[in-house]
């Protein structure tokens, strides 16, 4: 194990000396999915009414037009792309999970880089290999730190996003190990984030600062602009002021370079929180049965780890947005629906009066033995019968992951859901052929519809 006096250092020698002949294959791929996967959020997200009111504000400091943001025609100065972009990918809890700390890994590293390869001309080699690198970093800060920091309130994609996208955005800069440690530094004392704010349109501020902060910081210590020597692990550095109780040391470095946590990441087939996903999952299963009709519904308990009732115990939704982490709203819909897309988890939905009826039906009860992936559901009926289904390991999860053609028909259906003529395949066949590329920039110019 390295001493806690040399954890910084030791991370930002990791990325400034990686080299592309490191990755294995297997991160090389998954890097792609993740990319995929997020440009799909993103796409879904870049007219949400909390984009909307960012992008109109940012507007007005952003006159050079650097920078795409994906799947609008307007340009903006790279910071804020970087923002607006993070903020839209993850607006609707629809990315990537790494489901050990329930962290959404890509949206704060990879607009970050976006946004730097539409400043300067970037290979798809290094575009790739900064992102694996970024989401190591980010991901084993949130191993260390995890459970206590989400408990304590902080929003774990944006603080920990912060330093991933640093350190991955001072890979692409071409930072030493030296301007590394400036960068991570920079980024650490602006990183922030409450899970009080789940829920509600300003969970997207922590998120896109988390892409914007995270390269603005490597763009400072590209400049010289340097910071203390361990912000990571200093007596009253990030780690410390973060999660001071239960800080898992040996997480940080151990296996670093033979062991990587972005084959760890997970992608959703449902637009809510990753928790609810079996629970989904359970819901879809029992509606399939011959004998369910939803009249006959007396009362449903659903059981899960004890982080689905932390997390979403939440029988009084109002809004869409609260829905996601519902998991009344989530079995309510899907019995009554068949499905779980972008459409169940609106304003109007949650309104529903037939929603509203079966919700009052759901009840939630914690079970420590459940992993975290599972979930039971038994339905009792008016006439006394009672069904069960088990969940052993939710659609999408490491035991049962989507394939690339899943994701792939993810990005087409919410590319097509707002805009129909937009041609997406030759951004799926661009995002494949990523490592052979010389412009990664392509990459945002083709989320773009050429009509809008």
């Amino acid at each position: 194990m390295t001493g806690p006096s040399d954890v910084t250092r030791a991370l930002s020698g990791f990325v400034s000396n990686a080299r592309w002949e490191q990755l294995p294959d297997t991160v090389r791929h998954e890097g792609k999915r993740s990319i995929l996967n997020f440009i799909a959020t993103a796409l879904a997200g870049c007219r949400q009414d909390a984009i909307e009111h960012t992008l109109a504000s940012l507007m007005m400091f952003s006159k050079g037009g650097q920078a795409i943001v994906i799947g609008r025609t307007e340009r903006v100065d790279a910071l804020s792309a970087a923002f607006l972009n993070a903020a839209s990918g993850n607006v609707f809890d629809f990315d990537d999970t790494h489901l050990r700390t329930v962290i959404h890994p890509t949206a704060p590293v990879a607009p970050a880089l976006f946004a730097l390869a539409e400043m300067r001309p970037v290979s798809g080699r290094n575009l790739l290999l900064a992102f694996a690198l970024g989401v190591e970093i980010e991901c084993r800060l949130a191993n260390a730190i995890s459970p206590e920091h989400y408990a304590r309130g902080w929003h774990i994609t944006s603080t920990c996003g912060t330093l991933g996208a640093a350190a991955a955005s001072g890979k692409l800069l071409s930072l030493d190990t030296e301007r590394t440690i400036w960068a991570i530094g920079a980024a650490a004392t602006q990183t922030g984030g409450l899970v009080e704010c789940l829920g509600t349109p300003t969970k997207s501020l922590s998120v896109g600062n988390a892409a914007r902060n995270g390269m603005w910081s490597a763009l400072l210590a590209e400049r010289g602009f340097s910071g203390p020597p361990a912000p990571i692990e200093g007596r009253q550095g990030y780690l410390s002021a973060l999660a001071p109780s239960t800080i898992d040391w040996p997480a940080l470095t151990d296996g670093l370079g033979d062991t990587w946590e972005l084959v760890k990441n997970t992608y959703k087939p449902y637009p809510g929180g990753i928790v609810v996903h079996p629970v989904i999952d359970a819901a879809l299963a029992l509606r399939q049965e011959p004998e369910f009709t939803l009249d006959s519904i007396e009362r449903i308990v659903v059981r899960g780890h004890p982080l689905l009732a932390a997390r979403a115990d939440r029988p009084d939704v109002t809004t869409g947005r609260e829905a996601q982490v519902s998991v009344q709203h989530s079995v309510a819909a899907a019995l009554l629906f068949g499905e779980a897309s972008l459409a169940q988890y609106t304003d109007a939905c949650v309104r529903d009066p037939a929603v509203l009826a079966l919700r009052a039906k759901i009840h939630v009860e914690r079970d420590a033995t459940i992993n975290i992936a599972a979930a039971s559901l038994q339905m009792r009926s008016k006439d006394g019968a009672t069904r069960v289904v088990n969940v052993p390991a939710a659609r999408g999860s490491l035991a049962r992951p989507l394939t690339d053609r899943e994701i792939e028909d993810k990005l087409r259906a919410l590319a097509a859901s707002w805009c129909a003529t937009h041609n997406i395949q030759p951004l799926i066949d661009a995002v494949w052929a990523l490592d052979r590329a010389d412009d990664a920039g392509l990459l945002v110019r083709l989320a773009v519809p050429a009509q809008t």
